[in-house]
């Protein structure tokens, strides 16, 4: 039977902003995502028939609420495949954590199954097909840097941070996006980021000014509830991160440094109390065929 591996990586946000809600409720977003170096290891085998998830970390679903189950289902139902595969999905990157994990998985299987299948699709036609299962996934297949506007799907590629440390740190506790975006009051929001002048910054590899300009609305939501969120923030400037933020919905906080003793220092200390804190530099590209 046909297998391949690839590698799926993480994202942060350097900038969220939440412009509105559309009639469906989905949330109007202006957002800058940067891929970073935490991966997770996904193979995918041809079987006779079925589709079934194995994972190495037990929060992971391994029936069909599973992201990677509906890209797979997705493919088969699209391209009408009666062949079956079997996922497996060895994870590195935190679950709910505001770092995509789940949609990189599913972007994963959609590159992966268009090379095990020979599909021929091109990257906007899997980007396309990415959105119908999240948000995300079309950026977890472009990779990079890219300005995400609307619900998050309509990406721009931009310039990226350039190899840059990023301290990863998560707290064990669990975010609902959900209820995160339902508790947030759009009308009270007291700073914004300021998009433009973000973009500049990463032009003129400014990494120093763009930390210092970084904002992510949703952090005065999770914050409030979570104040493990501040404490670990307040840390990574203790040792001299550029900046420090929320990712995503939370509750994971990433700080930029431009020092490797300090990052590693930063590490040392939050992983005393944080068992998920990494420390990776960022990355160019999206999803990797491996072999």
């Amino acid at each position: 039977m046909k297998s391949l591996d690839l590698k799926c990586r993480a994202k942060i946000n350097l900038s969220i902003d939440v412009l509105g809600k559309r009639e469906d409720n989905y949330h109007l977003v202006e957002m800058i995502m940067q891929t970073i170096d935490l991966y997770d290891n996904v193979n995918i085998e041809e079987i006779e028939s079925g589709i079934i998830i194995e994972s190495n970390n037990e929060h992971v679903p391994t029936d069909s609420s599973n992201i990677a189950y509906k890209a797979a289902d997705l493919i088969k139902r699209e391209f009408s495949i009666d062949k079956g595969l079997k996922i497996t999905i060895n994870k590195n990157i935190p679950v709910a954590a505001g770092l995509a994990g789940g949609s990189t998985n599913a972007a994963a299987v959609l590159v992966g199954l268009n090379k095990l299948w020979g599909l021929n699709l091109t990257q906007e036609q899997l980007m396309k097909l990415g959105l119908r299962l999240g948000a995300d996934v079309p950026f977890c297949i472009l990779g990079g840097a890219a300005i995400a506007k609307g619900i998050g799907e309509e990406l721009t590629r931009i310039k990226d941070l350039g190899n840059v440390k990023i301290l990863i740190c998560k707290p064990d506790i669990l975010v609902s996006t959900k209820w995160v975006y339902q508790n947030l009051n759009i009308n009270k929001v007291a700073k914004r980021p300021n998009i433009k002048n973000i973009l500049n910054n990463l032009q003129e590899n400014d990494v120093q000014a763009l930390a210092c300009n970084m904002v992510n609305v949703l952090e005065s939501v999770t914050e409030n509830k979570y104040t493990q969120i501040k404490e670990i923030k307040k840390k990574m400037i203790e040792h001299n991160a550029l900046g420090s933020m929320m990712s995503g919905s939370g509750p994971t906080v990433f700080g930029i440094f431009n020092n490797l003793d300090c990052a590693q220092k930063a590490k040392e200390e939050l992983q005393q109390v944080y068992k998920q804190t990494y420390l990776v530099n960022t990355y160019k590209g999206g999803i990797e065929i491996e072999g």
